[in-house]
């Protein structure tokens, strides 16, 4: 071997110690800043003519584990979706109060019970009638803020999820914006260590918003994918927008940088936005939904034992809720027996006008009356009260009033009670509701597949989104005009322009229409909008039967006490109208009478049908059992999110330390690694030494 390779090789191996000393005092300087991954040299043995002649630098590289890295990625993802979720339902949680403390959301209910059991003993008391409204008036109150607050958690979510795709849009132009710094470097043979590190910094933060695949570029840097193997970041970065409304499922769509220019929907499964999107779509709505359930069944209860009883005396007039329907309609469907009294200030009934809805017929003071049908039910009603008293019908609601200070008051038949979708003729129409709303809920119309619809104009958008909540399609559908209510469902379950290929509406015994998914496909229905109408401004198709989950969680604010009987207590219904003592010639009405207050009080145990809300099924049992499962069901889903969060952090927080001990910098090994490069530096330095020793020697031979 020449002394000139000699030289070479020994200032090769020197080159090579420098460089391993450079990148070792690099990691040592880093120990302790964020996000560094430490360096290594990879070096290979120089060769000529099958001899040794030194050593190369062929890259300086982090010391990352693809496994590690992956696994850190997807934990931390996961981890970011479970806090979100495990936030939003302990936000919930406190909404509702602790269940075992006096002042919780569900101890409110038993506060009217309590308050009804009192006035029972005193039933002309004013002030006892006064503090059941206001027990009442506070139910409603807190289910009403409760879903507010819901729905502002809802609008909240909205808004970060908007914040972190502006932020994900952000991070894959960085990203992809690195690549050709990084790429560049590696082309020149530069250490491109320090952009990837910052690259990779950027990968995990956007890791935690939304989970992605990481694939290592050929040249340098990094291929962002989605979960679906959609390109993000690398050739380009994609642009994703949220598409949210007010009344649907929000979705993500994504404009590739090199694909088609109209955006495709964007699935993902993990990571904050997701958790955000699930709160958002799901886990807030399920509960605001079976919270509207609970608040619409108990005020149902409440008024059904309140329509079944009267003030003592009667009132001068009783006006209903709006049905949403024509009279007509309203009427149609009625079967069984009621008695309607005009009764005087002592309860003493003046005239009495008992309806047979199954016979179409009507007797007054025991004497044959009209006959009607539900076309002409309002002016026969208004001949049988032989101008002692009126009936009249508008808004979709029925009124009733006495002449001359008479009043009004209503009693179904014992044996064969009036019935429409399960409810009395007073409670139908809620003439002597205590508790009203601005909506429709619980949406038992009582309408059946024979019926007209009556709705006469506007268009449904339906929106349709899968198990992942990403958008499938929306679906439009115009109501057939002129058609029975099997005409609306044919039109809504069309498997051409309706939502037939997923799902179906269909319409129970008492009118209520709900939508099925099918069970191959499982997808969501939500209402993008609805521009229907019933008749000349009555409610859209959404509205009267509560379809899509906008209507239906926002129910539970829309309730609040009659405000006749809030301004006058005395009209609180604690009576029954007793129509054996109006046939004795006593009064049907008196003062003293308890037995409404006492059904009021026991109305919480009266066994009723709860629709499915939410995630949680049908069922048949008293409200205050509902009200328990409902408290537990609560606390149950804020336990189980925390537990999962506390797992995930567990499985993300293992994972990264181990990443941390593949790619963190440890001292010691870098003060090994330190003394292995000095002492290879110097055995270099001494075999130049020795080489020009050498040349000295040879030249000093020539001389």
């Amino acid at each position: 071997m020449s002394l000139n390779s000699i030289m070479g090789t020994a200032t090769s191996g020197m080159m090579a110690a420098q460089t391993g000393l450079r990148v070792t005092s690099d990691n040592i300087a880093n120990v302790n800043t964020k996000g560094y991954v430490r360096k290594t040299i990879s070096q290979s043995n120089m060769l000529s003519n099958g001899m040794g002649v030194g050593v190369s630098i062929d890259a300086i590289k982090r010391a990352t584990d693809r496994f590690l890295t992956t696994a850190s990625l997807n934990a931390a993802s996961e981890s970011a979706r479970s806090t979100v979720i495990a936030q939003s339902l302990d936000n919930v949680q406190q909404l509702f109060g602790d269940p075992t403390g006096s002042t919780s959301f569900f101890s409110r209910l038993d506060d009217i019970f309590t308050a009804f059991s009192a006035a029972q003993d005193d039933p002309s008391s004013a002030l006892l009638r006064g503090q059941a409204m206001t027990r009442v008036d506070q139910f409603l109150s807190e289910s009403s803020r409760i879903t507010s607050s819901i729905s502002k958690l809802g609008k909240d979510a909205d808004t970060r999820i908007s914040g972190d795709v502006d932020r994900v849009n952000d991070l894959l132009k960085q990203i992809d914006g690195l690549n050709t710094d990084i790429t560049r470097a590696k082309v020149a043979g530069a250490d491109a260590t320090g952009a990837e590190n910052v690259q990779s910094g950027l990968v995990d933060e956007l890791s935690k918003l939304m989970n992605v695949q990481i694939t290592p570029r050929t040249m340098g840097g990094v291929v962002v994918r989605s979960t679906e193997g959609l390109p993000l970041a690398g050739d380009g970065a994609a642009n994703i927008t949220y598409q949210t409304s007010p009344t649907a499922t929000g979705y993500l769509t994504v404009q590739l940088a090199n694909g088609s220019p109209v955006p495709i929907p964007l699935n993902i499964s993990s990571g904050e936005i997701k958790g955000l999107m699930e709160a958002r779509n799901t886990e807030l709505i399920n509960i605001s939904d079976q919270l509207g359930e609970f608040t619409s069944r108990a005020a149902e209860e409440i008024n059904r034992a309140a329509n079944a009883a009267s003030a003592v005396p009667a009132p001068a007039a009783l006006t209903g809720r709006d049905t949403g329907l024509d009279a007509q309609a309203a009427i149609t469907g009625f079967t069984g027996k009621t008695t309607i009294a005009l009764t005087d200030g002592a309860g003493m009934v003046q005239r009495r006008i008992d309806i047979d809805f199954t016979a179409g017929t009507m007797s007054v003071n025991g004497a044959a009356g009209p006959a009607f049908t539900p076309a002409n039910f309002m002016a026969q009603l208004n001949t049988a009260m032989g101008g002692m008293g009126a009936a009249g019908f508008s808004g979709g609601a029925l009124s009733l009033s006495g002449v001359g200070g008479l009043g009004v008051a209503i009693a179904d038949d014992a044996t064969t009670p009036a019935d429409k979708a399960g409810k009395g003729f007073s409670h139908y129409f809620g003439l002597n509701d205590i508790i009203r709303t601005n909506g429709y809920s619980p949406y038992e119309t009582g309408l059946t597949a024979t019926d007209a619809h009556g709705f006469t104009s506007g268009t449904m958008t339906f929106r349709l989104t899968d198990v992942e909540g990403g958008r499938i399609r929306d679906v439009v559908v115009d109501p057939p005009v002129g058609g029975t209510m099997q005409d609306l469902l044919d039109a809504l379950n069309s498997r051409a322009s309706g939502v037939g290929l997923y799902g179906q509406f269909s319409l129970n015994t008492k009118g209520q229409m709900t939508f099925t998914s099918n069970t191959t496909t499982p997808v969501t229905m939500s209402v993008v909008g609805d521009t229907s109408e019933r008749g000349v401004g009555g409610p859209s198709v959404s509205q009267l039967f509560g379809l899509g989950p906008a209507e239906r969680s926002t129910r539970g604010e829309k309730f609040f006490v009659n405000p006749a009987m809030e301004q006058n207590p005395s009209l609180v219904p604690l009576a029954k109208l007793d129509l054996v003592q109006a046939i004795s010639g006593n009064a049907a009405l008196v003062i003293g009478d308890g037995r409404g207050a006492l059904a009021l009080a026991k109305s919480g145990d009266t066994i009723t049908n709860f629709s499915t809300a939410g995630d949680a099924s049908s069922a048949t049992m008293t409200v205050s059992r509902y009200a328990a499962d409902f408290s537990g069901s609560i606390a149950r889903k804020a336990n189980t999110a925390e537990s999962r969060k506390d797992s995930a952090e567990a499985v993300a927080s293992e994972v990264e330390s181990q990443r941390q001990s593949e790619e963190g910098v440890n001292l010691d090994e870098e003060l090994i690694n330190l003394t292995t490069y000095q002492q290879a530096f110097n055995a270099s330095a001494r075999l130049i030494q020795a080489t020009k020793d050498m040349y000295d020697v040879l030249t000093g031979l020539v001389r």
